[in-house]
């Protein structure tokens, strides 16, 4: 039986091969960024004045005073005074790392001095990964999960916001958990999203905004959001895990429950707390390292986002 071609990340002997000194991770960027040649970021004239030392002036857009503008304008490097190897120092590790690397980990490893300079660098980087995959074809399994800590171990001041409304769900609904909610084609990308509450309108929403129409089957749970998916003209399949029922031939959900896995070990292992607020960035993270595990160049696209 023929095995599967593992796909390698970057390894460290290999990224200070490529990345030796600064002038590299600049000549990285704009082969990346620019695979055509360099264009202006304001107006997009194709035929900028290069300065030397990766600088360029663009007179189209201001014919007059000229637009002067280098390598990292318009990118997430812009105004840091961080190198340009630090940062893809900073992107290596958090995309070879599965479960993510916490910005705490990455300031020791790198060696700053200040928390929330990694801090910064790291959510820029994640903002960088936001993707917008096509729609998901073929057999899809959706599946909502809860993150975050329990309502009743909150500070008495905290327990307000219950998470959601309805019947209550073990760790779910009333827990005062934030709800996300994933969609995933088989042996395919995975979109996943943060959501106010699990209700059927929310739900329905996110099914039709990730899910063509021409989808074979969606698979879910017995879960109440997901009835509407029949009067859609979905394809729906309900797996009953109330009733110790996982597998039924090709219905089941175990293909999402394994991104939720990944994901909530990175969130309890490497990041520990993950605020509310800043829970759609680590969705994006985790979402762009499943979606590029076969990706050979994952590197080379994440530096296209940024």
């Amino acid at each position: 039986m023929p095995t599967k071609k593992r796909i390698h990340q970057l390894t460290v002997g290999q990224f200070e091969a490529a990345f030796p000194d600064e002038d590299a991770c600049c000549a990285y960027l704009v082969a990346h960024r620019w695979p055509e040649g360099v264009t202006c970021p304001r107006c997009g004239a194709t035929n900028p004045h290069a300065l030397g030392n990766w600088h360029w002036q663009c007179y189209q857009c201001a014919p007059q005073t000229s637009y002067r503008f280098s390598h990292i304008a318009g990118t997430i490097f812009e105004n840091t005074n961080k190198p340009l190897r630090d940062w893809f120092r900073v992107i290596h590790l958090m995309l070879a790392s599965k479960k993510g690397m916490s910005a705490l980990q990455i300031m020791r490893y790198m060696g700053f001095g200040s928390y929330k300079t990694a801090w910064y660098m790291c959510h820029r980087v994640r903002a960088a990964l936001i993707e917008h995959p096509e729609k998901l074809a073929g057999i899809v399994e959706v599946d909502e999960t809860f993150v975050g800590g329990k309502t009743r171990n909150r500070h008495k001041d905290r327990r307000g916001d219950r998470g959601g409304t309805g019947p209550n769900k073990p760790g779910g609904i009333g827990s005062g958990k934030t709800p996300v909610v994933g969609a995933v084609q088989r042996k395919g990308n995975v979109v996943a999203r943060v959501i106010a509450t699990v209700s059927t309108e929310l739900l329905t929403g996110f099914v039709k905004e990730a899910v063509s129409h021409k989808v074979s089957l969606i698979c879910t749970d017995q879960w109440s959001g997901y009835k509407r998916l029949d009067v859609e003209g979905y394809p729906h399949e309900v797996i009953h895990h109330n009733n110790g029922q996982y597998v039924n031939g090709v219905v089941h959900t175990n293909t999402i429950e394994g991104f939720w896995s990944i994901f909530k070990r990175g969130v309890v292992g490497s990041y520990h707390k993950v605020s509310r607020k800043y829970l759609p960035l680590y969705v994006a993270e985790f979402q762009f390292r499943y979606n590029n595990r076969a990706n050979e160049d994952i590197f080379g696209t994440a530096i296209s986002g940024c």
